[in-house]
């Protein structure tokens, strides 16, 4: 069973239970152990079922995507690989692989903007800037 509240109970259900907790017909432990939760999240819901009992909701709002980042720092990521990329090809430097560190502190560095490792790798790999680990071993 998920942890999330609103994946295991409808708000219909959340509602009756604190509905019958305000009327005495059901004890805390019962609904806390009912909807796996502790007692500082049940009087959160609590108190927002009394202050609005008619649009009491249990369902998650989130407005934006967990997993965007910003048009401006994806751009600036694939310029800098793009860069890399020439130095890579051209044969009188001696650079054989990215080196995506690199690109991260300069992100950091040259446009103040922080990304993550991972974030910069899924970048490399969706716009054809990547080299797997036995092309290095065996290229240049």
């Amino acid at each position: 069973m998920s942890k999330q509240l609103h994946k295991n109970f409808t708000d219909g259900q959340v509602k009756l239970l604190l509905k019958s907790y305000i009327d005495k017909e059901i004890k805390i432990n019962y609904i806390l152990q009912i909807l796996r939760i502790k007692r500082s999240r049940f009087f959160e819901l609590l108190t927002k079922y009394r202050n609005d009992p008619d649009n009491f909701s249990i369902q998650y709002e989130r407005n934006t995507s967990n997993y965007r980042i910003d048009r401006e720092i994806e751009a600036n990521i694939i310029q800098e690989l793009k860069i890399e990329k020439d130095l890579i090809k051209a044969k009188e430097v001696p650079i054989k692989w990215y080196n995506y560190s690199y690109i991260k502190d300069l992100l950091e560095q040259k446009y103040n903007q922080k990304v993550s490792l991972p974030t910069i790798i899924d970048r490399a790999k969706r716009n054809n800037f990547y080299f797997p680990q036995s092309y290095n071993k065996f290229h240049r």
